[in-house]
């Protein structure tokens, strides 16, 4: 556990508004299942309540290696999206350019150089962190970093090798202006979060011209 820290900004004794590890005590964990990307599990932790008599309570969740997703913004100010099959989900949804943390000693933002030219055929020259997020941190421990992408240029045929199969083999592209995908987030037509949360972080982050985000290789907190 870690302590609170008083937010200058808010007033004396109020907490400061950063996340921050911490992890309270597992005294069991069990394995229930370890497939090609996921592992569910039960873990029997400990709830302090500061009262001395701690409950021991089970909390399930799925163990996942992270992703990375692109907001790739052409000069005309839209933003590249693809669509997708999404099983659980039994929807075709629009997203971004993403994929899994699945190559060891791979820099993230390499990882997601590689997802945008695999499944969107493009190349940026310009990248930027624009937000980390923990997708779902109820259910799973899986964390993504959103990158901007921008002074993009199209793959020329032929220097790409990868083949689409399954989900991906039937994928459109499309170019929609990036005020437009705001507004489609928050109409509730796009529902994927690494989209809506991209979309929204881009719009927030043009209004300074992009001048206040963090370079491509700045560590995770």
């Amino acid at each position: 556990m870690t302590a609170d820290r008083a937010d200058a900004s808010a007033g004396p004794g109020v907490p400061e508004v950063v996340d921050v590890p911490a992890e309270w005590k597992v005294v069991s964990s069990a394995e229930h299942f370890s497939g090609r990307v996921i592992t569910a599990l039960t873990e029997r932790v400990v709830m302090p309540d500061g009262s001395g008599e701690d409950e021991v309570v089970s909390r399930d969740y799925v163990r996942h290696p992270g992703s990375v997703a692109v907001v790739a913004l052409d000069d005309e100010d839209r933003v590249l999206m693809i669509r997708q099959y999404r099983h659980p989900a039994r929807r075709l949804l629009w997203e971004l350019p993403a994929g899994l943390r699945d190559v060891d000693g791979e820099p993230l933002h390499a990882g997601a150089a590689r997802e945008l030219a695999e499944e969107a055929g493009y190349r940026a020259r310009t990248w930027h962190t624009l937000v980390d997020a923990f997708t779902s941190p109820g259910m799973t421990d899986e964390r993504t970093r959103i990158f901007l992408a921008r002074d993009l240029s199209p793959i020329p045929e032929g220097e790409l090798d990868f083949v689409r199969r399954h989900e991906e083999a039937d994928m459109p592209v499309v170019w929609i202006p990036l005020s437009e995908a705001v507004r489609r987030a928050l109409a509730g037509m796009i529902h994927n979060s690494q989209a809506v949360a991209g979309i929204l972080a881009a719009y927030a982050a043009s209004a300074d011209a992009f001048a206040s985000l963090r370079p491509a290789d700045a560590p995770e907190a």
